[in-house]
C-alpha cells in the first residue's frame, strides 16, 4: 500500500485541486485515447494533478436499451493502455464487489456511485484492494452519511479514502448543490471532491421520442456550480468531458465541451488561489468595546 500512500498524499497536497476528469464511459479505445492526451495537455499547461476518468460499464441507466459501455474486461485493457501512454492514473466505478479486484490492478482510484455508498460490502472490496477509494455522496443522503462510509473504508485497512459531493434530490426531477455539504462533509477527516457535472442534472427529467424518459442536464450551471465549490476550498475536482457532448451516448446534457476545458480551469484555478475556503474561519464572539 505505500504507492497508493503516496498517491494519495500527492493528491491532498495539490494545489489548488486536483482533478479527475475525462468522458463519461468508454465509447471506444481511439475516442478515450484522443480525450486523455488532449486533457492532460490541457492540465500539464495549467499544472493541475490529473487523474483520468472513464467507466468501462455504467449500470445505473435510466432505459435497459441505453448504452452502457465495453464492458470490464475490454474497458480495463483500454484503461490500462491510457495508464501506460500517458503516464496517468486512473479513476473508475464499481458497482458489484467481484469488480474490486480485477478493477483494483489497474484503477489507482475506485469510485463507489452516489446510489451505491451505503453498501458495506462494496465498501468493504473495494477498501481490500489498498487504492485510493472515492465515494460519491448519495442523492438522498446526508452529509453525515459520508463520516460512516468512510469509517467503513478505514476499518477494512484502507485509511486511503475521499468523499465526494455530486447533489442532493430536489423533488423528482432535480438537483441541488448544497455549499454547506462542501464544509460539512469536511467531519469525514479526508479530501473533499465536488462533482461539478453530475451536479447538474436532471434525473429521468426529459421524455423521449417513442415513449420512457432520459435525463436532462443544466450544463450552462456548469461554470457556477463549480466557482462555488472552488471557492468554498474543496480538495478536487470531478467532471466528465467530451469533445461532443450533442453526441455522447451518456449523460450529454451534463458533459463539459472539452473546447470549454481550458478556459474554465484558468478560472477555477484562479479562483482556488486567491480563496482561503480550506481554512476554517476564526470567529471572534468577543463583546465589541464602546472604543472600537
Amino acid at each position: 500500500m505505500g504507492a497508493t500512500s503516496e498517491f494519495y498524499n500527492e493528491l491532498k497536497a495539490a494545489e489548488p485541486f486536483f482533478i479527475l476528469a475525462g468522458p463519461n464511459v468508454i465509447e471506444s479505445a481511439d475516442h478515450v485515447m484522443k480525450m486523455a492526451r488532449q486533457i492532460k495537455s490541457v492540465t500539464d499547461e495549467l499544472g493541475l494533478k490529473l487523474v483520468f476518468k472513464s467507466s468501462f460499464d455504467k449500470a445505473n441507466r435510466t432505459s435497459m436499451n441505453s448504452f452502457r459501455g465495453p464492458g470490464l474486461e475490454e474497458g480495463l485493457k483500454i484503461l490500462e493502455r491510457v495508464k501506460i501512454t500517458y503516464d496517468l492514473p486512473i479513476v473508475t466505478d464499481v458497482h458489484e464487489t467481484s469488480q474490486c479486484e480485477a478493477v483494483g490492478r489497474i484503477a489507482d482510484i475506485l469510485q463507489i456511485p452516489a446510489f451505491l455508498c451505503r453498501q458495506t460490502d462494496l465498501l468493504v472490496a473495494a477498501a481490500k484492494t489498498g487504492k485510493v477509494i472515492n465515494i460519491k455522496k448519495g442523492q438522498m443522503c446526508a452529509s453525515s452519511v459520508m463520516v460512516n462510509s468512510a469509517f467503513k473504508v478505514r476499518t477494512s485497512g484502507n485509511p486511503n479514502v475521499m468523499v465526494c459531493e455530486r447533489g442532493t434530490m430536489f423533488g423528482y426531477n432535480d438537483l441541488i448543490v448544497d455549499p454547506r455539504n462542501l464544509e460539512w462533509m469536511r467531519e469525514a477527516n479526508c479530501p473533499v471532491v465536488a462533482d461539478i457535472t453530475h451536479s447538474l442534472q436532471q434525473p429521468a427529467g426529459r421524455k423521449i421520442e417513442g415513449g420512457g424518459v432520459a435525463s436532462g442536464g443544466l450544463r450552462e450551471l456548469i461554470p457556477c456550480v463549480a466557482r462555488t465549490c472552488v471557492a468554498v476550498g474543496i480538495d478536487g475536482i470531478f467532471m466528465e468531458v467530451h469533445d461532443n457532448p450533442l453526441q455522447a451516448p451518456v449523460d450529454g446534457p451534463t458533459q463539459w465541451p472539452l473546447r470549454n476545458l481550458k478556459s474554465l480551469l484558468e478560472e477555477l484555478v484562479a479562483i482556488g488561489r486567491v480563496t482561503k475556503g480550506k481554512q476554517q474561519y476564526n470567529v471572534d464572539l468577543t463583546p465589541v468595546l464602546e472604543d472600537f
